[in-house]
């Protein structure tokens, strides 16, 4: 049946301003990009950007967790690019340190690190 994520697709008002911001300002590779699609490798997972009217940053909307070895440090560079973040940098009760920001169409994305042993200790079935 299900395998795995293949994608995760964003719809996005200027498609050109979105792909820049999640190539140069995100560092994410881009794979490819066509009239109606940019895809971006995101770890194995890709991330689509099509053109179109987006939903915009909504109040508990789903959102995409970026993993990096250290939120802080990632949060000082990305806020350095001019990226608009929703939330400070904090910990998680499961071991997470986590900060929330939008892309330029308000779709909303995050940045975890994680504290392995505190995560397995709070999450790991007993």
């Amino acid at each position: 049946m299900i395998l795995r994520v293949w994608d995760v697709t964003f719809t996005v008002s200027d498609l050109e301003r979105a792909a820049d911001f999640y190539e140069r300002v995100l560092g994410l590779s881009k794979k490819y990009q066509f009239s109606t699609y940019a895809g971006f490798d995101c770890g194995g997972v890709e991330i689509g950007l099509i053109p179109g009217t987006p939903a915009g940053e909504q109040e508990g909307a789903p959102c995409v967790d970026f993993l990096v070895q250290d939120v802080d440090e990632a949060y000082r560079t990305l806020r350095e690019r001019g990226v608009r973040f929703l939330k400070e940098p904090h910990d998680t009760p499961w071991g997470g340190r986590i900060v929330l920001f939008a892309d330029p169409d308000g779709n909303v994305l995050q940045l975890v690190q994680i504290d392995w042993p505190r995560y397995f200790a709070a999450c790991a079935p007993r």
